[in-house]
């Protein structure tokens, strides 16, 4: 997607944003505490993740209309681990207000960012260089896969259509680089097994 604002993904992402929020409404202490489908962490750490990583595309996209360059988290992965974990533990009703509060910045951001503001560049927190546009994009794709991580549905949580369709190709254009090319192209001709995948 390029040119304007990316309308399609914006929407995508205050969706996903609804989804999570009908979610975790009534969540109890009990929940917060208990793991989610991440190693080491409970819903807890997942839910102040979410949050922190709204912070990070506010963070983005004010610093892209400013026509600042910034890093995702002002601490780098260690200041987000660090923030993450800090978090972690607090009150179930604190999480959910923070997740919803920090949600609502994102989309607030969105919808006021200036149109050139949306070519502006900002780094992941590997340091891959992107535009506001892929940090929405990148927000949509945190939310619609961490809401099946959460735990709280029986079985999972299918990922909107639109995402898919946006999304997949540009998965699909890598996976050589994460298995070996001859294997995963005889896989695909149907004269082979499914190859193992390096972790995305």
């Amino acid at each position: 997607m390029s040119g304007g604002a990316p309308t399609e993904w914006m929407a995508g992402c205050v969706a996903s944003h609804a989804a999570l929020l009908a979610d975790i409404d009534g969540l109890t202490d009990d929940e917060a505490r208990g793991p989610c489908a991440l190693p080491d962490w409970s819903v807890g750490h997942l839910l102040t993740h979410l949050a922190r990583n709204a912070d990070s595309v506010v963070r983005r996209l004010e610093g892209a209309a400013r026509g600042e360059v910034l890093d995702q988290y002002a601490g780098g992965l260690t200041g987000r681990a660090a923030a993450i974990e800090a978090g972690a533990r607090r009150p179930a009703a604190e999480l959910v207000d923070d997740v919803a509060s920090s949600a609502a910045a994102v989309e607030r951001v969105m919808a006021a960012l200036p149109l050139s503001a949306w070519d502006g560049r900002s780094r992941t927190g590997r340091g891959v260089e992107e535009s506001s546009r892929d940090a929405v994009f990148s927000r949509w794709r945190e939310v619609a896969v961490h809401r099946g991580d959460l735990g709280l549905h029986p079985g999972p949580v299918p990922l909107p259509p639109d995402l898919v369709e946006a999304w997949l190709p540009r998965e699909l254009a890598g996976l050589s680089a994460r298995t070996d090319p001859a294997t995963l192209l005889t896989w695909i001709l149907g004269r082979g097994p499914a190859p193992e995948l390096a972790p995305w």
